[in-house]
C-alpha cells in the first residue's frame, strides 16, 4: 500500500494544488479555519518523524566517509550554492526567507524513498535521517542570523512567530516520535502503529496543499513574476546537487550506492519541516509560503528525472 501512495505522491500533489487553485480563485468567500491547517501540519510532522529512526543514532557514524561527505555537501557546500543563488533573485525580503528556509533543510523523508528507487544505499539513508534532522534544527537560527543579518532580528520578529511554531509544530512533535519509538522497542502493538503513520504523511500533505492553495490564491497576481524565478532557480539547484554529489563522492572515495545516496540528500529539501514555520510568520510574508510550495513540487518533478539520470547516466555501476 505504502509503495502505492509514494508513486502516484506526484499526481496527488500537483492535483491538490490546481483543485485547491481553483476553488480558491471561484469562491473568494471561501474560508478555512487556519487551527485546521495547523492541525493537519502538526499530525503530518509527528508521522513523518515516527519514520526517522531516532534511536538508533550511532548507526550512522560507523561510515565516516559517508558521514563526512552528507554534512559537508548538505550544510556547508549547498549554503554556500543558496548565497550564490540569492544574488540573482530581486530584492524581495519575502522571497529570499522563503528560498533560505527550503533550501537550507536537508529532506528526512521521502530522501529515503527516493534513495531506493534510485537505487542507491536505503540502509544509510534512514540512518541517516536524525542526524540530518538534528542538525538542520541546530544550525538554521544560524544560517537565517548569517544570510540576513539585521533583518533576521528585526523584520520577522522571530521569537513572536517562528519560535512558538517550532516549539509547537517541530519540537513536540519530534519528542512524541521518540516516545513513540522507544514504545515501539517494547511493544508489537506500536510497530504497527508505527507502520500505519508510515502511510500518512502522503495522504496529509496532499490535504495541506490543497487547503494552502485556497488560501494562498490571492497571493498569485503580486507573485507571478516570482514564480517565474523560482521555475529556473529550483531546477538550477537540483542540476547543482547533482553534481556537487557526485564531486563529493569522488573526494570522499565513496561507492556508487553510498554516492547516489549523497546526491539524493543534496537533491531533496524538507519543505514538510519549513512549510509550518512560514506560515506561522505575518500575512505580509505571504510569498514565503509560495516559494515552499512552488519549490516542494518542482523537487518531486525533478527526482523522477534524477530516477532515471542518477543511476544510468551520471553514476552508473561500471
Amino acid at each position: 500500500m505504502r509503495d502505492i501512495i509514494e508513486r502516484y505522491q506526484v499526481l496527488a500533489y500537483l492535483t491538490a494544488v490546481v483543485l485547491g487553485l481553483f476553488i480558491g480563485w471561484s469562491f473568494s468567500e471561501v474560508t478555512i479555519p487556519e487551527y485546521l491547517i495547523w492541525a493537519l501540519l502538526g499530525v503530518l510532522l509527528y508521522a513523518t518523524f515516527t519514520q526517522t529512526p531516532l534511536t538508533h543514532l550511532s548507526e550512522v557514524f560507523r561510515d565516516r566517509r559517508f558521514m563526512a561527505a552528507l554534512l559537508t555537501g548538505n550544510f556547508l557546500v549547498m549554503p554556500a550554492i543558496t548565497a550564490l543563488m540569492l544574488l540573482a533573485l530581486p530584492d524581495n525580503d519575502a522571497l529570499r526567507l522563503g528560498v533560505l528556509l527550503v533550501l537550507l533543510m536537508p529532506c528526512t523523508d521521502w530522501f529515503v524513498t527516493f534513495t531506493h528507487l534510485g537505487k542507491g544505499d536505503g540502509t544509510r539513508a534512514i540512518a541517516a535521517t536524525p542526524v540530518l534532522l538534528i542538525a538542520q534544527l541546530a544550525l538554521l537560527p544560524l544560517y537565517l542570523w548569517f544570510f540576513l543579518g539585521e533583518q533576521f532580528d528585526v523584520s520577522l520578529d522571530l521569537g513572536r512567530h517562528i519560535l512558538p511554531a517550532f516549539i509547537g509544530l517541530i519540537i513536540v512533535p519530534l519528542i512524541l516520535s521518540l516516545l513513540t519509538q522507544k514504545w515501539a522497542e517494547r511493544s508489537p502493538s506500536a510497530n504497527q502503529f508505527i507502520n500505519l503513520m508510515g502511510l500518512m504523511p502522503v495522504p496529509l500533505l496532499t490535504a495541506i496543499l490543497f487547503l494552502i492553495s485556497i488560501t494562498q490564491v490571492s497571493q498569485i497576481p503580486a507573485t507571478g513574476q516570482i514564480v517565474w524565478i523560482l521555475l529556473i532557480l529550483f531546477p538550477a539547484y537540483l542540476l547543482a546537487a547533482a553534481l556537487i554529489g557526485k564531486g563529493l563522492s569522488r573526494l570522499f572515495r565513496l561507492p556508487v550506492k553510498s554516492a547516489r545516496t549523497i546526491i539524493f540528500s543534496l537533491g531533496t529539501r524538507n519543505s514538510f519541516v519549513a512549510l509550518p514555520l512560514a506560515l506561522a510568520l505575518p500575512e505580509v510574508w505571504g510569498t514565503t509560503v509560495i516559494v515552499i510550495v512552488v519549490q516542494s513540487l518542482v523537487e518531486l518533478l525533478g527526482m523522477m528525472f534524477y530516477l532515471r539520470w542518477v543511476p544510468n547516466k551520471l553514476l552508473p555501476i561500471r
